[in-house]
C-alpha cells in the first residue's frame, strides 16, 4: 500500500523485509490517519491559470501585395506549419486583418500567441501593432460597422486602427529582415547570380526607406552590415546602399536624383551596376526609377529564399520560448 506525504512524495509500506513495520500495523495506521487529516486541512495554493494548458500560436504580419507576392510569403511560413498553428496577418498593421488572425487563432484553442513581423525594420508598425494587441496603450476602441465602412472607403489600403479584443497573450518580435544574419547569404546570392566580371562591377543595394532621417540612416547602416558578407566573398568594386524613401514625394526625388547619378556615374567608368532589391519581394519602382540606364538585375526581392523562412523559423522558435518562461512564471513553476 502506497500513501503520499503532504508535498506528494510516496510513503511506501514494506509487506516483504524482516525489519518491524510488518508487525506494528495499528502504529502505522495511525501515523497514516495523521497524515490523511494533515493533508485535507493544510491550504492548497490554487491559482487561476494553474489548470490551463499552454497552447503557442504564431500570428505572421506582413505588407502583403499581388498573388506571386503573398503566395512567395506563404511559401516561407508552410515550414511553420508543421510544428505551430500558424495565421497570416496582412497589412501595413491593419487592425481588421490583425483581428480576423486573432480570431481564427482562438479557434484553434492558442492561448499563446508569438507575432512574428516579416518587415525590412523592426521598427515598421512595431508600437502601432502592440497598442492594437493591447499589450501598449494607446489605441481606441473598436469603431462600429459603419465607422469602419466609411473609414475603408477612405482609404487606398485598409489600415484599420482599434485595440482588438481578446484574452491571449501576445509575444512580438522586434527585429526585421534588416538585423537578421540570414539575411547576408541572400544578399550575397542575388549578386553572385549576376556578377560576371567582379572587378568591373558595383552591387546598389535599394530598399524602401522611411520617412524620418533618423530612421532612415538606421536602415542604412543595418543594411550595409547585410551586405558585408557579400563585400568579403565576391571582391566587387563596390556595394552601395540607397533608400527610396519611396511614400516621401520630396525626400524620394532627391533619393532618385543620387541613385541615378551613381547609376550614370559607374556607367561613365566603365562599370556594371548590379542592382539588388532589399525587399521581402519582387523589384518596386525601381524598374522606373532607373529608367534607360544601364544595369544589370533579375528583379528578386529577398524571396524566394530559403533563409528567410528559416529566420521566420527561428523568431517563431524564440517568441515561443519567451512565451513558455512567461507562462511558467504566471502559474508558479520555476
Amino acid at each position: 500500500m502506497n500513501f503520499s506525504n503532504p508535498n506528494g512524495t510516496p510513503i511506501h509500506f514494506c509487506h516483504s523485509c524482516h525489519c518491524s513495520c510488518h508487525r506494528t500495523p495499528i502504529i502505522w495506521l495511525g501515523v497514516c490517519a495523521l497524515l490523511l487529516a494533515a493533508c485535507e486541512s493544510a491550504p492548497v495554493a490554487q491559482h487561476p491559470a494553474a489548470a490551463e494548458e499552454f497552447n503557442y500560436g504564431v500570428m505572421v504580419m506582413a505588407h502583403g501585395g499581388s498573388e506571386e507576392w503573398n503566395a512567395h510569403l506563404a511559401a516561407a511560413v508552410e515550414p511553420l506549419q508543421e510544428n505551430y498553428p500558424v495565421e497570416t496577418a496582412l497589412g501595413m498593421a491593419d487592425a481588421g486583418s490583425i483581428e480576423e488572425a486573432i480570431r481564427r487563432l482562438e479557434s484553434r484553442g492558442v492561448n499563446h500567441v508569438g507575432v512574428v513581423r516579416v518587415f525590412v525594420s523592426g521598427e515598421s508598425w512595431y508600437d502601432r501593432t502592440l497598442q492594437i494587441l493591447g499589450v501598449q496603450n494607446g489605441a481606441p476602441p473598436r469603431p462600429d460597422r459603419q465607422q469602419l465602412e466609411e473609414a475603408r472607403a477612405r482609404m487606398r489600403m485598409p489600415m484599420g486602427f482599434w485595440k482588438v479584443d481578446t484574452d491571449l497573450a501576445f509575444h512580438v518580435s522586434v527585429d526585421g529582415l534588416a538585423d537578421a544574419t540570414e539575411v547576408d547569404e541572400v544578399i550575397t546570392s542575388r549578386i553572385r547570380g549576376l556578377s560576371l566580371d567582379p572587378a568591373n562591377e558595383v552591387a546598389v543595394v535599394i530598399a524602401h526607406g522611411p520617412g524620418a532621417d533618423d530612421e532612415n540612416r538606421r536602415w542604412l547602416e543595418k543594411i550595409t552590415r547585410r551586405t558585408s558578407n557579400a563585400g568579403e566573398q565576391l571582391g566587387l568594386r563596390e556595394i552601395r546602399i540607397f533608400t527610396l524613401r519611396e511614400d516621401w514625394p520630396e525626400k524620394r526625388r532627391e533619393a532618385e536624383q543620387e541613385i541615378r547619378a551613381y547609376v550614370e556615374q559607374a556607367n561613365s567608368r566603365g562599370l556594371t551596376p548590379i542592382v539588388v532589391p532589399f525587399r521581402l519581394q519582387g523589384f518596386g519602382p525601381y524598374e522606373r526609377v532607373l529608367n534607360e540606364l544601364d544595369y544589370r538585375a533579375d528583379g528578386l526581392g529577398l524571396l524566394p529564399h530559403s533563409n528567410v523562412a528559416l529566420w521566420v523559423s527561428r523568431q517563431a522558435d524564440q517568441l515561443r520560448n519567451e512565451a513558455l518562461s512567461h507562462h511558467r512564471e504566471t502559474i508558479g513553476i520555476p
